[in-house]
């Protein structure tokens, strides 16, 4: 038992196994740093700190089987499934904080007066604990702000067609040419071709996604030779309370039966 009591002086942790201790530690952060970007928190992959604690309580102690609770602590959280989680709210700054200025006034008190392998480590501990969840709240991206327009409400809820469109169609050999025909600039929800129950981006010619056109500006709406029109809601921007959901909707016959149209 006096074993579990008595520990040996700080200066019997070997310099290059605290470096190597130092570079888990910052494997770790980095790695809960990146999973942060991703809106992932840490979840099992707290037990690094208390396992990167038990490692450096090791060589203090005469207690050779800390070493192996450590590691195992260490593997649970690099590989355990549930390592990290997703999450939708951003993490809180208060108890990163209160970890991270314990931590600092914990070792400034070793410091000043002393203390033993225990003090130093739960300082340690602190501190790394404090880090990562700084890391998490700090890097966690910023809620996107709520959709303006957002699409099922336009796409099912009530919609005016204007007397006069704000926007045009031009047939192409690939599909059709969307021009902003009105006075200033549109946010497109999204189009449809007619007689189809679609729901599908604006896009340009090379592909990228559109939300807003300026006015003349231009998207392309991909179409086969059997198409016979397109459907898209937009809302005019700027106009106050009149800047509600459109319908533009345009039909023609479709090239490919052009040779059989009948005129009445």
């Amino acid at each position: 038992m006096d074993g579990w009591l008595t520990l040996a002086p700080i200066s019997r942790l070997t310099l290059p196994y605290a470096l190597a201790l130092g570079l888990i530690a910052a494997y770790w952060l980095w790695r809960v740093a990146g999973e942060a970007r991703r809106r992932w928190v840490p979840r099992a992959a707290w037990w690094a700190v208390p396992g990167l604690a038990l490692l450096w309580l090791t060589p203090l102690t005469d207690v050779p089987a800390l070493f192996g609770v450590g590691a195992a602590l260490l593997l649970l959280a690099e590989f355990w499934p549930g390592a990290f989680r997703p999450t939708r709210e951003r993490p809180g700054w208060a108890w990163p904080l209160t970890f991270l200025l314990s931590g600092l006034t914990l070792l400034g008190l070793v410091a000043a007066q002393g203390g033993t392998g225990v003090s130093v480590t739960a300082a340690l501990a602190a501190l790394l604990a404090g880090l990562g969840g700084l890391l998490t709240a700090g890097l966690f991206p910023a809620r996107r702000p709520a959709s303006r327009l957002p699409g099922l409400e336009v796409r099912f809820g009530r919609v005016r067609r204007p007397e006069w469109p704000d926007l045009s169609v031009t047939l192409t050999e690939r599909g059709a040419r969307l021009v902003n025909v009105s006075s200033g600039p549109v946010r497109v929800a999204g189009w449809s071709p007619s007689g189809v129950n679609a729901w599908l981006r604006v896009r340009d010619e090379a592909g990228s996604p559109l939300n807003r056109l300026a006015a003349g500006q231009s998207a392309f709406l991909p179409l086969g030779a059997r198409a016979g029109g397109v459907r898209v809601w937009y809302v005019p921007e700027g106009r106050g309370a009149k800047a509600e959901p459109r319908l533009f909707s345009a039909d023609w016959t479709p090239p490919a039966y052009a040779d059989s149209r009948v005129l009445n």
